[in-house]
This record gives structure tokens, C-alpha cells and sequence, in this order.
């Protein structure tokens, strides 16, 4: 019987795949047909399957290396591999590269074009541009509510006023519905964050709490808010992918910013499933690897993949499925 190679094994769609990977001080290569890890301790290496028909994304940390067989396998199962800095932040790679993002997708002349179709149709409308990026943030405050408020994180000792959420994000429906501009819905997302960090600190004690991007020597509830965030930009990054919609095509985060509509894809699940799990594993003494485990269970348990294609979708659908 002849060997299979990744294109020969039964498709696992994107959104259903269970695993998103990130690695570091090993190297990526193909042994005896299948795509492996191999780490060395002492004397011996060590290696470990990828299961990469069941995987969106692999982040390559400090200290590791690929081969170009490796590579090819990966692109074959529509992988996408990013290379980043230590911790998982930030990104570095030589395609759909924006200032901190970067992914080398697979090549495909072949992913559907339905949807860029849509996507294009609507984008150089100025005020359909703006109505898409309304309908991810609105997106967005339902995803907050609903994750918010579940039993989950109240059973992880993430307990807040309720109340005071759904006030303030009343408040910022019928804030976003009346904003005249993009940089208006930005300002509102900045206002509703920062809310968003006070209760969260309040949920499980933190203290005073200051966000700092980047900040690898700050606190670690800032530390595993970039970690987590660069979870969440392989994860748009893949769908985004996935619907073939180039990554430049942004609704909100800068019309000429490369890379842009994987920040606004993000954004859905960002504030949503990060930002809780990154205070409970600060207040939990948790290891950045205990968190990153946390975070991508979190992502897959809520379907997260699933939410941001089928935002994707019926933001597409709805402003560009019929002509002008």
C-alpha cells in the first residue's frame, strides 16, 4: 500500500480542528512521514508527533528550527506557521506582515472565492465598511455577555457584577449603533476594555492593575495578556484564511494597515476569553505554559475558530451578497 500524505487524509475543517501549537528550543522536522518535534535532554533526543491534520496554527518560539520538508507538509494540511519571539510574542515572518503580526499561510490557488467576493464588493463603500466593522463589535459585546456571564468562569472564581456588565454594555450597543466613524467604534472598544480590566481585577482580587503592551517584565496579568492575544491572532489569522480574505482587507483597524482584519477578527474573542483567563492565571501563580494550556482549551471548549468564521460569514453575506 502506498504511503499517505497529508492531501491524501480526510479533510478536518479548520473550525473543528482541536489543536493550536506553540513551541520552543527544538526543532520541527519530517520522520518517517509524519511532521514531529524533537527536543534533546542530555544525551538523547526526544521525539513528538504534530497531529497536523487536526491543527489551525503552529507559533516557533526561541530556539527552533524547521525544515523545508516539514514545511511542505504543513502547507499541505493548510497549517499556518508563524515565527515569534520568547513567551509567543512578538511575531515575526516574511508574509502577511504587519507591525507586530505575521503568518506564512499555505499557498492555494484554490480556497474558495465566494467570500472575498463579498468582502470586496462591500469594502470600497465607505459607509458598508463602517457597518461591517459595527456588526464585529456588536459581535463582539454579545460574545462578552454570554462567556461572561457562564457558569465556567464562575466556577473558577471570577465573580463580578453582573449587573454592571450588561449596563455597560447596553450602553455601548446603542453607543456603537450612533458612531459616526471608525475612529469613533475604536474609542469606544478602548473605553469598554479598560472597564472591562477594572472588573476583572475585581473578580479575583488583583489590585491596581495598568495595561502595558509588551510587557515581558511587567506583572504577569500583562504578560499573559500579550500571550494570550497572539493565541487569538493565529486563530483570525486562520480564519481569515480559511474564507480566503486577505488579511488587508481590515473594516476596522486602519484601511491601509497590512494585516489589519486579523486585529479586527481577534477582537471578537479577545476581551471575551483572554482577558478573564489571564487574571485568574496571574492570581493562580500559573506558568506561562499552564496558561497558554488554559487559553487554548478555553478557545476550543467556546468553539472560538467557529465564532469568528461564521462572523466572517454573515458580515460578508450580509453587505455583499447582492450587487450594489
Amino acid at each position: 500500500m502506498d504511503d499517505l500524505s497529508p492531501s491524501d487524509l480526510k479533510t478536518i475543517l479548520h473550525s473543528k480542528r482541536a489543536n493550536l501549537y506553540y513551541l520552543q528550543h527544538c526543532r520541527v522536522l519530517v520522520n518517517g512521514g509524519r511532521v514531529e518535534y524533537v527536543t534533546d535532554e542530555g544525551s538523547r533526543s526526544r521525539y513528538w508527533n504534530i497531529p497536523i491534520a487536526n491543527t489551525t496554527s503552529l507559533l516557533l518560539g526561541t530556539g527552533t528550527s524547521i525544515t523545508q520538508a516539514a514545511m511542505r507538509e504543513l502547507a499541505k494540511a493548510g497549517v499556518l506557521v508563524g515565527f515569534c519571539g520568547g513567551g509567543g510574542t512578538p511575531l515575526f515572518a516574511a508574509n502577511e506582515v504587519d507591525v507586530d503580526v505575521a503568518w506564512l499561510t499555505p499557498q492555494s490557488e484554490y480556497r474558495p472565492t465566494e467570500y472575498l467576493q463579498y468582502w470586496v464588493r462591500f469594502w470600497f463603500d465607505d459607509e458598508k465598511r463602517l457597518a461591517a466593522a459595527k456588526a464585529f463589535q456588536l459581535a463582539r459585546l454579545d460574545r462578552i455577555e454570554s462567556l461572561w456571564t457562564g457558569h465556567s468562569l464562575k466556577e473558577a472564581g471570577f465573580s463580578f457584577s453582573a449587573d454592571a456588565l450588561h449596563q455597560a454594555l447596553a450602553t455601548h450597543r446603542e453607543a456603537i449603533e450612533k458612531s459616526p466613524s471608525t475612529t469613533d467604534l475604536l474609542t469606544l472598544e478602548a473605553r469598554l476594555t479598560k472597564l472591562l480590566f477594572k472588573l476583572a481585577t475585581q473578580a479575583v482580587g488583583y489590585g491596581e492593575f495598568t495595561r502595558a503592551k509588551r510587557g515581558s517584565g511587567a506583572d504577569p496579568a500583562n504578560r499573559f495578556l500579550d500571550h494570550g492575544n497572539y493565541l487569538a491572532y493565529g486563530l483570525a489569522a486562520t480564519a481569515t484564511w480559511v474564507l480566503g480574505i486577505p488579511h488587508g482587507l481590515a473594516v476596522l483597524h486602519g484601511k491601509t494597515r497590512r494585516g489589519g482584519l486579523v486585529f479586527d477578527v481577534a477582537d471578537l474573542v479577545k476581551d471575551a476569553v483572554i482577558l478573564p483567563q489571564a487574571f485568574l492565571s496571574a492570581m493562580q501563580g500559573d506558568e506561562e505554559q499552564e496558561f497558554r494550556q488554559a487559553c487554548i482549551e478555553r478557545l476550543t471548549r467556546t468553539e472560538s475558530l467557529d465564532f469568528m468564521i461564521d462572523t466572517l460569514k454573515a458580515v460578508a453575506g450580509d453587505l455583499g451578497a447582492t450587487e450594489p
